[in-house]
Order: C-alpha cells, then structure tokens, then sequence
C-alpha cells in the first residue's frame, strides 16, 4: 500500500509545525471553527497585539487601527489574527499607589507577547500600542523575538485649546497649583479640565509616549510618518493599513529586526530624542530594549551624545510647540533631515530604506518648529548625566527644561521619604525659594516601582517655584516634566545609595554645565551615618511588586529584569 498524505500542507513559514501533517489535524478544526478555509493553512499567520482598553485615552481608538492592519494583511495574502495585551495609563495613575505598577508593567506587556507568539508559532506580528510603558514594551518584544514585525503607534492626543492658546495636561497639573495660590479661578481651572484633552490618542507633548513612538521610527521599527501622525488623523489609518501589507512582505522575504536594527540604530535613537528634547525615560527604555539584543547602551552613552547634539525641536512642556506643528512641520523625517550629518546615515529601516534615503525625500516645511542645526533652541541636547558623591552611578535631568538660573545652583536639603509627603509640603506652603526637595525611597526597588513624580513637579510650577527651587529623586519624571528635576538617582536609597543617607538641611550643589551633584558633607560624616540610619523597609503587599522588586535591575542600565 503507497504512502499517504493526509491533507498535506506545503507552507514555508513557521507556522507550518502548527498546522501540518495528519498528527495537526486537532489544531486544523480547532482553526477551521475560527472559519479558516483549506488554502488558509498555506498562508502566513500574522499576530496582531493590541493594548485596545476603554479606561484610556491612548488606547480608546485602537479598534479601528486594527481593522486597518487586517485589511492590510488579508490583502497581501496573510490571516490576521488579533490578541489583546494590557495597558496602563500613566496620566490616571499619578500621584497614588497606582503609578507604582506602571513600570512593572513594561516587561510584563514584553512577555505576554512573547508568550503568546510563541506559543501560537506566529509567523509575523503588527503591534498596536500607544503611551508610555506600552510602546517600550512592544518595541523590546519585538527585538527579542525577532520576528518580521512592525509596530503602528496610535498617535498622539490634538493639543486642547484654553484662553486661546495650545495645551496639554502638563497645563493641567500646573494649573491645579495655580488655583491653589488664586492665579485661576474656580471656573478657570474647570474650563481648563474640560478642553486640555479633547479627544484619543497620546498626550500631546514630548512625554515619554511620543519619544518613544518617534524612537520605533528611527529604529526602522514602525513606517515612517507613523511617530508624530496623529490620532484623529486619516493619515493613520492609512499608515495602519500599509503595515499589514508590509509585514506580509517582511514574512515571505524573512526580513527580520536584527537584519537592520544595530548598535548604531540605537546610536541614532539618542541622537534623535537628544534633539528632539524628549523624555528621560528614553534613558531607562533605549538600553532596555538595546539589551534584549545584546547590545549594551549606558548613561555614559547617553551624556555623550546628548553633548554633542543640539536640540532643535521647542515642545511642550518645556516649550511653546505641540506634536501637531512637529507633525505638520515634516514629522521624524523632517527632523532626519537636519540631524543627516550626524546621525549614521547608511542605517536601514524595515522598508529597506536608509536614514540618507529618508532624509532625501523629507521636507522641513517649519524651521522655526525644527530648527537647522546651525540654529538650535540650545546647542546642547536634552539630556545631562550627572555624578557626585550623591549619584555614584548617575543621574538625569533634562536640562532643555530647566531655567538658565537654576543650572547651577546649591540649596538646603528638605527631606521626603515619599512624593505624597513632598506634594503635601508644596501645597502648605512649607517649601521655599532655593531648597533642594529629596525624594527618596521611590526608586525600582524601594517605590517599589519607581513612580513618577509628574505631581509634585507640576505643583512646584503652579506654586510659582519652578524656576527657583531644585528636585532629586530615585524615582523618575514624566516627559511632562520641566524645571531643575534630577531623577534616576543611583544606587537608589532602598540599596543603600548615598540618597538614604542625607539630612534635613544638608547642602546640595548641582552644577548641571560641569555635570556634578554632590552632598557637601565630609566622608566620614557620610560613612558614619551609614552605620548609624536604617534603610527604610516599605511594605509591600502585592505578589507582583515583590517579584518585580527581586528581579529588577538597577536604573542605571534601564531597570530592566534579570535574565537567568
């Protein structure tokens, strides 16, 4: 009797060992009640990660741009298949035990797609996410699966429009501490509540969200136009779309992330957010997800380029421009175009396209919005990495944000073992012009969680302290943030940093130009209060947190989990 061949499938992709031969034939029905057809099996089957949730101004709109994505896939030939991860957002947990499981939730989101996508053997994936922990974990899934693969950003928030001018939240948070010393009105602040966000997307400022959506760009992980085209805009969906049919393509020619994503692409990453004046968080995401590729990104890389690049680009919070006239002034090509000369130019991005090619078709349609590189809103980039006797391993302000007075300055320390003591503080008026706030204890493993301290810098400003009065913390600040705010302070206070150990009072001298932050007390005053204060042990309740608090590393090699 000849050999048989039980409905043989001839498929080229991975997805083959799921789905062929007689001994797959439960796995084939169990796809066949989803409605697959028998020529079905022979096609690529592309994963569509989707951070749609309704509790979400980013991720509210998701639905739609999914649909796009499937129709893209479906006409280049593939079956889409849509799974859904978590997404927390960052503007809703401020300022409460809720911001405590927003960094966790980054490399949870990573492994939920991995997960999955391997477990379902996917041959291809589209990731559907927006805001500020989701976008980082998607583009580290990415990496670490390696899979023909691109993300689609949902695109940023429109700015609101209050007493005839652009805003966004960072108005809204400044503007409560406005109210608190009578500059707004009880129905000024309420108008201004109801108009600074007028619809879905991400908050429409250089936070953390839209840093890293420009970020998958440049890195060739998304289409380009994708980072700055807006949530609202037509321009998306058809950017959505076009993603399905390319990620086809990517799966029969097996293009993956680590055929055009190199060292040097992330060397491009931190030029770009230099210039751009984006989030500090881009300091703890970028060597995250160059890790999972093996590369290493550290904060001396980030000091050293962010030196050498101006900043071009003037956006809210630190300044007067949204992400629409980024957007409608050329978008990350645009600012491609002005960086060519110092951006690694022979760099490819999934289309095959290099960053030359792409700033070839570009045009700067506003160069007051993106300035010429002979024209910087400063001649420095965002960031600053400092170091003292405070921050042996380091620490980050984005010095585009802080006032020419404060960028040196030396202050008395006032000492907060948590952001809610120091918020209290602020708005009793209990600081003063020239202290030096210390938050401490709210770093990845003392937080636990590392939230962000968006609430009190907000306060400082709508207090009228922004320009006058300093902030460390081991925690770390939302892209919202503006003013002297030194964050990432390492090693944190719940390992024994420096940090655990300063006093009400002491004096703190920053000298952001020379890079320094030190605590001006003796080395044996230092050594013996380490002997003499206990390290503040914070109860931690949650199953989560206490694993997360185990396998965090340290902030200065981006808070990433230890792989065994």
């Amino acid at each position: 009797m000849g050999k048989r061949e039980y409905f043989p499938v001839h498929k080229q992709f991975r997805s083959r060992i799921v789905v062929s031969g007689p001994n797959r034939a439960g796995q084939r029905a169990h796809l066949r009640s989803l409605g697959l057809l028998d020529d079905d099996f022979e096609k690529p089957f592309i994963g569509i990660v989707n951070s749609w949730n309704e509790m979400h101004p980013g991720h509210i709109h998701l639905r739609r741009l999914a649909d796009e994505v499937k129709r893209g896939i479906l006409e280049a030939g593939g079956v889409p298949w849509e799974f859904n991860t978590i997404g927390i957002c960052d503007g809703v947990t401020q300022g409460h035990v809720g911001m405590r499981y927003v960094l966790p939730s980054r490399d949870l989101i990573a492994d939920s797609i991995e997960l999955t996508a391997e477990a379902q053997q996917l041959d291809g994936l589209v990731l559907i996410g927006s805001c500020d922990k989701i976008v980082p974990a998607m583009l580290m899934a990415q990496v670490r699966l390696d899979l023909p693969s691109l993300m689609v950003t949902g695109g940023p928030m429109m700015p609101g429009v209050f007493k005839g001018k652009p805003v966004a939240i960072p108005d809204m948070r400044e503007g409560v501490g406005k109210w608190v010393v009578g500059e707004y009105s009880d129905a000024e602040v309420y108008e201004l509540e109801c108009s600074v966000c007028p619809g879905p997307g991400s908050c429409a400022m250089a936070g953390t969200a839209n840093t890293m959506s420009c970020l998958a760009e440049v890195l060739g992980l998304s289409l380009p136009g994708c980072g700055t085209s807006h949530a609202v805009e037509s321009k998306k969906l058809r950017i959505a779309k076009q993603s399905g049919r390319e990620v086809v393509r990517l799966v029969r020619e097996n293009v993956r992330p680590s055929d055009f994503v190199t060292y040097n692409s992330f060397e491009n990453a931190l030029i770009f957010t230099s210039a751009l004046g984006g989030s500090s968080n881009a300091s703890l995401h970028i060597p995250a997800i160059a890790g999972e590729m093996g590369f290493t990104v550290t904060l001396d890389d980030v000091e050293r380029i962010s030196r050498k690049t101006p900043h071009l680009t003037n956006l809210k919070p630190a300044g007067p421009h949204s992400f629409w006239d980024l957007e409608t002034a050329g978008g990350v090509p645009a600012l491609i175009k002005e960086l060519i000369t110092l951006l690694h130019k022979n760099e490819k991005i999934a289309t095959g396209q290099t960053m030359a090619d792409i700033a070839a078709q570009a045009v700067n349609h506003n160069q007051e919005v993106i300035r010429p590189l002979g024209n910087p809103v400063h001649t420095e980039g965002s960031y600053a990495v400092l170091r003292g006797n405070l921050a042996p391993l380091g620490c980050i302000v984005k010095q585009t944000g802080v006032d020419p007075a404060m960028m040196q300055h030396t202050g008395p320390a006032r000492i907060f073992d948590s952001e809610a003591a120091a918020e209290q503080a602020i708005y009793s008026g209990q600081i003063n012009k020239g202290d030096v706030i210390v938050i401490r204890y709210e770093g990845p493993k003392g937080g636990p969680g590392m939230p962000e301290m968006l609430v009190v810098t907000a306060a400082l400003v709508g207090v009228g302290l922004g320009t006058s009065t300093a902030i460390v913390t081991d925690g770390r600040f939302s892209g919202g943030t503006r003013g002297p705010s030194i964050g990432h302070v390492a090693p944190e206070a719940a390992d024994g940093g420096p940090i655990a150990y300063v006093k009400e009072g002491d004096r703190i001298q920053i000298d952001i130009p020379n890079r320094t932050l030190e605590l001006l007390v003796s080395e044996e005053e230092l050594a013996k209060r380490k002997q003499e204060m206990p390290i503040v042990q914070r109860e931690n309740k949650s199953p989560a947190l206490r694993r997360y608090v185990k396998l965090v590393g340290d902030v200065s090699t981006g808070a990433a989990l230890t792989n065994f």
